[in-house]
């Protein structure tokens, strides 16, 4: 018999009733979309341009091949899988502004005609079995109110022999690290976010949803509870971050 859900989950390092999270995350969204990339720029410092274009590498998704790019926000992921050659790309999220940036992007590329946007929950998908090659999430899967149930739904969608990606903050692994790593993320982060984009709460939650996310060997733990097989991960910048990926046999 399966454990009971529990009534409450966390939004950052507090806890609301699980119907809360998701209009919680909705909002804080909604705040940052318009200045969502020049933010991603400041707190990383750039790196992130980095780390994504490690993970669209090891994605390598064909031209042959579709490509569902779950919490995919303002495109950066389908952008890059597309350029790189991809075949059908569906940029999905559950937040319409997110999108509508994306969308914006995608006109500006030339890449709108080549990238389906689809606006749904992550952890419900409109999409039939076996449907797609590959399925990816970048820096997402912390926002969602139930993780193991988007995992199941990107193994359901996951033809035989497709691969799940995921890129998410993870467990800084370096002790000097993790502590200059700390200063920056609630000391830096959210006074880059009430300067940049007027709203330092919405970036305190994104500095504490990264700390409550399980790390390495958690969440590869939580993917082969979905039915993912041969799941292993890397990690990048000493664990900041860490790629995760596991197949549908």
């Amino acid at each position: 018999m399966s454990p009971p859900i529990p009534d409450s989950t966390d939004f950052g390092f507090r806890d609301v009733p699980r119907a809360e999270k998701s209009r919680l995350v909705r909002q804080v969204f909604e705040s940052v979309a318009p200045r969502y990339d020049v933010m991603n720029d400041l707190m990383s410092l750039g790196i992130h341009r980095v780390w994504k274009r490690i993970f669209v590498n090891a994605i390598a998704a064909s031209p042959r091949e579709a490509l569902l790019d779950l919490a995919g926000g303002t495109g950066d992921i389908a952008f890059l899988a597309k350029e790189r050659g991809a075949g059908r790309v569906i940029l999905s999220d559950v937040n319409p502004a997110m999108l509508e940036v994306a969308q914006g992007r995608a006109l500006e590329r030339g890449l709108a005609e080549g990238i389906t946007f689809l606006c749904a929950d992550a952890e419900r998908l409109p999409l039939p079995d076996r449907s797609v090659e590959k399925v990816s999430i970048a820096f997402g899967l912390r926002n969602c109110t139930d993780k193991d149930a988007v995992l199941r739904e990107a193994r359901r969608v996951l033809r035989p022999g497709g691969r799940f990606h995921c890129l998410e903050f993870s467990r800084v692994e370096i002790d000097a690290l993790a502590r200059a790593y700390d200063l920056w993320s609630f000391g830096v982060l959210p006074r880059l976010g009430a300067r940049v984009a007027k709203d330092a709460e919405s970036y305190r939650y994104l500095a504490e949803s990264i700390r409550m996310f399980p790390d390495q060997e958690a969440l590869a733990g939580m993917m082969r509870e979905a039915g993912l097989e041969r799941v292993v991960h890397r990690n990048l910048s000493g664990g900041i971050v860490a790629i995760h990926t596991g197949w549908r046999l």
